[in-house]
């Protein structure tokens, strides 16, 4: 399964910017999906997951309220839609995938995408 994350960029805090992960795995639909980030010189932290359908999601705590996880299998396509952004939420974002239920552990998506950096000024 490839993913590919697009939607880097460069805002000020406070503002937004939408996060997608394309696959072209034809049953991408049966695949939980788990958004994760990593800042310079951290390790990296769970941020968002949602499940095959949509109807199951999960959020940090640090992003809860701010950041939207959703998707549309159509599209094969899952989104982070970031408001409120803070320089802290300055990372390299990555998407993963995984076959069973979705999860926040890292360590159970086997499939990665590269990561892209999403930058907040402050």
């Amino acid at each position: 399964v490839q993913l590919q994350a697009f939607g880097r960029g460069l805002v000020q805090a406070g503002g937004s910017l939408r996060l997608s992960c394309l696959s072209s795995e034809r049953t991408f639909s049966n695949y939980a999906v788990g958004w994760f980030h990593q800042a310079p010189g951290k390790e990296r932290e769970f941020v968002a997951a949602i499940n095959w359908s949509g109807d199951g999601i999960y959020y940090s705590d640090s992003v809860k309220g701010r950041f939207t996880i959703s998707r549309d299998n159509a599209k094969n396509t899952v989104y982070l839609q970031m408001n409120s952004l803070k320089p802290e939420d300055t990372a390299v974002y990555y998407c993963a995938a995984r076959y069973y239920g979705v999860t926040y552990s890292g360590r159970e998506y086997k499939y990665w995408g590269h990561g892209t950096l999403v930058t907040v000024s402050s």
